[in-house]
């Protein structure tokens, strides 16, 4: 029966314009799916508040306080496990991923906290874009199990409200994503790029581009000017975030 209800869902996302649309519906969608809680969320860094980037949600009373103030985003595995995860995964499967931690006993008190909130399990679904790992969908309550056409239905969903809640609630960032990238380079600079960002030095590179290592340090200060770019890590950075390089 879920399946049918995501399949429906996703269509009926096609036609919503407004978040006074969407939002009711998906929520009607989450409680016939048996989860109590969730958040569509911008991919926040380190020190930021994440409820700023919170896009749309429905949390535990006073969760979302204690989450910031004991500053949990830093180490909650399942926004750590976050960054390396292609397709949705369970909140429960991440804490297996960093048993050698140094964090692992933090990791586990915040589970336990988050679970006398009744957030006992759930899944989160990471939405990428050009520049990388943009957002997500993370939903949860009690203890539901997703099929793997659930998921895979679930991941589609994400992405897609996930956009057009983003174009709707601030669409200048939204025109900022997609935006054309006007960085034109050449064939020798794209060889050279590709080649830092394996971890190359200008003589690895020199060696296999046939010239010398001088004239590698001038593509890379060509790239790196274009780039408007710090030094080279920071070229690596910008290129993947624009999709220059994967």
């Amino acid at each position: 029966m879920n399946i049918t209800l995501l399949v429906q869902f996703l269509a009926l996302l096609e036609e919503m314009k407004t978040r006074e649309e969407i939002l009711p519906e998906f929520e009607r969608l989450l409680d016939r799916c048996g989860f109590d809680f969730y958040g569509v969320v911008r991919q926040p860094k380190p020190n930021e508040n994440p409820l700023r980037l919170l896009l749309a949600g429905r949390w535990p009373d006073g969760w979302p306080q204690i989450y910031i103030r004991k500053k949990y985003v830093v180490i909650d595995p399942t926004i750590r496990y976050l960054g390396h995860a292609q397709r949705g995964f369970r909140w429960r499967d991440t804490l297996a991923a960093f048993r050698s931690d140094p964090h692992r006993k933090r990791m586990e008190s915040m589970m336990v906290e988050a679970r006398n909130h009744g957030l006992f399990d759930g899944y989160i679904f990471p939405v990428h874009g050009r520049r990388g790992l943009m957002g997500n969908l993370t939903v949860g309550g009690r203890v539901v199990d997703l099929s793997p056409v659930e998921l895979s239905l679930f991941d589609a969903i994400a992405k897609r409200l996930f956009w057009k809640l983003l174009e709707l609630t601030d669409p200048e960032i939204m025109a900022e994503l997609i935006s054309r990238v006007e960085v034109q380079m050449t064939r020798r600079e794209m060889e050279a790029l590709n080649y830092l960002a394996d971890g190359m030095t200008s003589n690895d590179i020199g060696k296999v581009l046939d010239i010398s290592s001088h004239t590698v340090d001038w593509y890379m200060n060509g790239i790196q000017e274009k780039l408007k770019a710090k030094n080279r890590h920071h070229v690596v950075a910008i290129a993947f975030r624009l999709g220059l390089i994967s």
